[in-house]
């Protein structure tokens, strides 16, 4: 199973990232991802990191798709990958477009990268 920790539900990813997701993984469980304060200390944040590994060691998957604040996923993936959970990251290619002087992203996803 790939645990989804990111603030992108999985119901919403793109069908090529569902359909590649459930291919290499098999199914799709969703875990949302923490509220981060950016205030807190760092020994905070280590704390938060531990609780959640052992959320995700409870429960058990092939690997973890972890996006979203740098310093705490930093923290995790080190924690997670010293007891041997895989962990991957998203890639998108990113089309800007230019209109009226504003400028939009718009991110496609192009595959799953391991950390």
């Amino acid at each position: 199973m790939l645990l989804n920790l990111s603030n992108h539900p999985s119901n919403l990813w793109p069908q090529n990232q569902t359909a590649l997701a459930i291919e290499k993984y098999g199914e799709i469980q969703d875990l949302p991802f923490p509220n981060i304060n950016p205030e807190i200390e760092a020994y905070e944040l280590d704390q938060l990191a531990e609780e959640y590994e052992i959320k995700i060691r409870k429960l058990n998957p092939t690997a973890v798709h972890l996006m979203g604040e740098l310093t705490f996923t930093f923290r995790l993936v080190n924690r997670l990958k010293a007891i041997g959970v895989n962990c991957i990251a998203s890639t998108t290619s990113r089309n800007v477009i230019e209109k009226d002087g504003a400028k939009t992203s718009v991110f496609a996803f192009v595959s799953f990268r391991a950390y």
